[in-house]
């Protein structure tokens, strides 16, 4: 079975074209712009071109917000439909609030821009391209904030973390999903577009990842670990200990620098971390169970993400699982469905 992995973020999606009869050394892989990326420039282009859009497709990442402010700053109209919304804020009143009109047909005159995390069109294309069949099964991984029209993403997102932990105990099997909850709208959007496969949030995918290294998900049967995922937006932290998540944080990493992320590492790994004191920190938060002892304090951490040189000066193991540290999330999500198989 031939399997396209995808890690999808804010600036690159990271790309693993797997065949579980080769090494993984011998699997193509490939590091693309963003959806939202290739989204922004094609907004960006037709700014320049003084013409009005119209949005219309799936929920997506964000990430080509700018382009699109600059686009109503310079006097251009933007409508948008009611599902593609969904990318821009939970809220349609917010939407709104931003200038954009809401309808479900393309304006006349107005050019219209499709939204989507993944679009069948362009990796058959691509694949072919690259002399590649189309895959059998897709595992994609996106982050998603939930459905949080009343509240903050902040508070929302990790409220979803919260439940991971309290009512399903933390267990790995449960971080990948073939059909994932409907308050992860996104997700679901990006499911309903792969047809044949399986998502996970990106933070999942981060942990999965470093799990996927042998000798580091050995470890976790004899004594806890911390994971670090600092990526280019957010910092997200995990302690595992016997197939099962203890803990987790998760902050913005344009507010830390080594020194603060360690200290409050340090009180997190010991259960003294408030999810108060991080939201207040303008985090998302923080949430540990009862702490095993024989957990060891979750000493042994391992880093991963791009921004990982942050800590370089402290005690912490650099990982890059199978070899190549920005795929670390394409490994996960193939980890995570071992896991789900099991």
């Amino acid at each position: 079975m031939k399997i396209l992995c995808l890690d999808i973020g804010s600036g690159t999606q990271d790309v693993l074209y797997y065949f579980p009869d080769r090494e993984i050394e011998n699997c193509p892989k490939f590091i693309l712009p963003s959806p939202a990326v290739m989204v922004a420039q094609k907004i960006a282009t037709l700014t320049e071109q003084k013409k009005n859009i119209y949005l219309y497709g799936q929920n997506m990442g964000g990430g080509f917000k700018i382009a699109l402010r600059d686009h109503l700053n310079k006097g251009l109209q933007v409508a948008v439909h009611p599902v593609a919304a969904l990318a821009l804020a939970d809220n349609l009143q917010k939407v709104e609030g931003l200038g954009v009109k809401i309808t479900e047909s393309c304006p006349p005159g107005f050019s219209p821009v499709y939204l989507t995390d993944f679009d069948p069109g362009f990796w058959l294309s691509f694949l072919a391209l690259s002399g590649l069949d189309y895959p059998d099964f897709v595992l994609a991984c996106v982050q998603d904030h939930g459905f949080h029209p009343q509240t903050s993403n902040r508070k929302g997102r990790f409220e979803l973390w919260e439940e991971f932990l309290q009512k399903s105990q933390g267990r790995l099997e449960e971080l990948i999903f073939s059909e994932p909850p409907q308050q992860l709208t996104r997700l679901k959007s990006l499911k309903d577009m792969i047809g044949a496969g399986m998502v996970a949030d990106t933070g999942a995918a981060a942990l999965l990842g470093a799990l996927f290294v042998p000798e580091v998900e050995e470890m976790t049967f004899r004594q806890g670990i911390c994971v670090v995922n600092i990526g280019n937006s957010h910092t997200i932290v995990f302690l595992v200990y016997k197939q099962k998540v203890w803990g987790i944080y998760e902050h913005h990493t344009r507010l830390l620098d080594g020194q603060k992320l360690m200290r409050q590492l340090e009180l997190f790994r010991q259960g003294k971390l408030t999810n108060d004191q991080v939201f207040a920190d303008n985090g998302h938060g923080c949430l540990v169970l009862d702490l095993p002892a024989e957990a060891r304090g979750f000493e042994s951490v391992f880093v991963l993400g791009p921004k990982r040189r942050m800590v370089e000066n402290f005690d912490v193991q650099f990982l890059s699982p199978g070899g190549d540290m920005m795929l670390a999330g394409c490994f996960g999500l193939l980890k995570g469905m071992e896991y789900q198989r099991k």
